[in-house]
C-alpha cells in the first residue's frame, strides 16, 4: 500500500485501537521518578510492538524505568530510527486528580499530548504498514526512552548509538498547532547552585549565623540579567528554596537555573557566564557554593538531511490533504541527539497538541489520524527517496 490516500484511508480504521490504547496509558502515573509507572506504561507499548513482529529488549535504567529497544530488520535498505518516551513531567498522584478526558474533539489528561497519543499513533502506523512490503527500508528501531522529561542523562548514550548506525530519525514529540512540524531546535541545560551557611537564631545569636539564602539571592537578577534575544540566549531562576524556619537564618539554600542557547556558541558563552557569576566568592566566607550542571541537550541543527525530510513530509501531507509547516523550537527533545550528530531528523510528529506540560494539555482528536498518516507515508517515502 504505497499510495498516500489509500494509506490514510486505511490508517482511519485504525481509530478505535487507538482511542482505547490511549485511553489505557494516560490513567497510568508515569512521572520520570516514578519507575513502576513508566514500566507500566512500557509494558503496553512493548506488548504492541512484539505482536506486531519487533524483537524486544528492555535494559534497566537504575532509578528510571527501563529503556526500551524494538527493533525489526526487513533487509537491505534505509535504517529508520523512531524517537519516543514513555514518562511525563507528572508526579505520582496526578492521574487522581486529573483523569484522562475525551469530548469528542480534545483528548486531555497527564502526558497526553506529551507524548502518550504520539507513541500509540506512531506504534499503529508502523504496524499498518509492516502489513505490506516496505520497499527501500532495512529496518525499523523503536526507541522509548524513561527518563526524556528530565533531559536524558541515563539514555543518550543509547539513543546516540542507535543514531549513529541509522540514516533518518523521526522523533515522537507532539505537532505544533497549524500541522507545523519541528526542523531544529536550540541547546537546553540547566545549573544547579546551592549554598551552605551556619544557622542561628535571629534574636540573640543573629551575629553567629551565616544565611546561605543571602549568599544566592542577589545571583538570580544578573543570572537572569544573561538572557540576551540578540545573542539567542536566555536563562530563568524556576526553583529557588532555602531555610527551616521565619527566625532561624537558614543554612542550606540552592536554585536552578535553566539555560537555553540558539546555537553553540551561545552555549558556550552562557555557560561560562553563567558559571562566573554563580561561583564568585561569597561575602560571608562561612557560606560555601557549590555549582553543577551545563548543557545537556545540543543544539538541533536545520541540515540538508532534515531539509531533504521535510520536503518529503510536505510532499505527503499535500497528497493526503493534510497541512505540514515548520518551526523551529527552543524546547529540547531525544532528537537533537540524532539531530547533532548529522542523521537527518525531523520532530514534532505526533498528532496536534496545544500547551503541552500544563495543565491545559491537550490533543486534538481530528487530528490523530492525519498525522499518523503523515508519519506512516513518510516513512515509506524514506524507502522510496532515501536520504542523505
Amino acid at each position: 500500500m504505497t499510495e498516500p490516500k489509500a494509506l490514510a484511508a486505511a490508517f482511519a480504521l485504525e481509530l478505535p485501537s487507538m482511542l482505547a490504547m490511549i485511553e489505557r496509558v494516560v490513567p497510568i502515573d508515569s512521572g520520570s521518578y516514578h519507575a513502576p509507572g513508566v514500566n507500566a506504561v512500557i509494558d503496553v507499548f512493548a506488548a504492541f510492538l512484539e505482536n506486531a513482529g519487533f524483537a524486544i529488549e528492555r535494559t534497566p535504567l537504575p532509578g528510571r524505568g527501563d529503556q526500551l529497544t524494538a527493533r525489526r530488520v526487513l533487509g537491505n535498505g534505509k535504517r529508520v530510527l523512531v524517537l519516543g518516551h514513555a514518562d511525563t513531567v507528572w508526579p505520582a498522584g496526578t492521574v487522581a486528580e486529573w483523569p484522562f478526558g475525551n469530548d469528542g474533539k480534545l483528548l486531555t489528561g497527564p502526558g497526553v499530548g506529551d507524548m502518550k497519543s504520539c507513541v500509540v499513533m506512531a506504534l499503529h502506523a508502523l504496524r499498518l504498514l509492516l502489513q505490506g512490503k516496505l520497499p527501500g527500508i532495512g529496518s525499523i528501531t523503536v526507541l522509548i526512552v524513561p527518563d526524556e522529561e528530565i533531559g536524558s542523562p541515563g539514555s543518550r548514550t543509547w539513543i546516540e548509538r542507535e543514531a549513529r548506525v541509522s540514516d533518518a530519525c523521526l522523533t515522537l514529540e507532539p505537532c505544533r498547532p497549524e500541522g507545523k512540524i519541528v526542523v531544529g531546535r536550540g541547546a537546553v541545560g540547566a545549573l544547579y547552585v546551592r549554598a551552605t551557611g551556619v544557622t542561628a537564631h535571629v534574636g540573640p545569636a543573629r551575629a553567629l549565623g551565616a544565611s546561605a539564602i543571602s549568599a544566592l539571592a542577589p545571583m538570580v537578577v544578573a543570572l537572569e540579567a544573561l538572557t540576551d534575544a540578540a545573542r539567542g540566549v536566555g536563562t530563568s531562576v524556576g526553583i529557588f528554596r532555602g531555610g527551616a524556619a521565619r527566625q532561624v537564618i537558614p543554612a542550606e539554600a540552592e536554585f536552578h537555573l535553566d539555560l537555553r542557547a540558539d546555537d553553540q556558541a551561545g552555549a558556550d558563552w552562557l555557560v561560562a557566564e553563567a558559571r562566573r557569576i554563580a561561583e564568585t566568592r561569597p561575602a560571608d566566607p562561612r557560606v560555601s557554593v557549590s555549582v553543577e550542571g551545563g548543557f545537556y541537550r545540543p543544539p538541533f541543527p536545520t541540515g540538508a538531511g532534515t531539509r531533504a525530510l521535510y520536503a518529503m513530509a510536505q510532499r505527503v501531507g499535500a497528497a493526503i490533504g493534510t497541512p505540514v509547516g515548520e518551526v523551529v523550537s527552543a524546547g529540547g527533545s531525544d532528537g537533537s541527539f540524532a539531530a547533532a550528530m548529522g542523521v537527518p531528523t525531523l520532530d514534532g510528529l505526533g498528532p496536534i497538541c496545544h500547551e503541552s506540560c500544563s495543565r491545559r494539555e491537550r490533543v486534538e482528536l481530528d487530528s490523530i489520524v492525519p498525522r499518523g498518516a503523515l508519519f506512516a507515508g513518510l516513512v515509506l517515502a524514506i524507502g522510496n527517496e532515501g536520504v542523505s
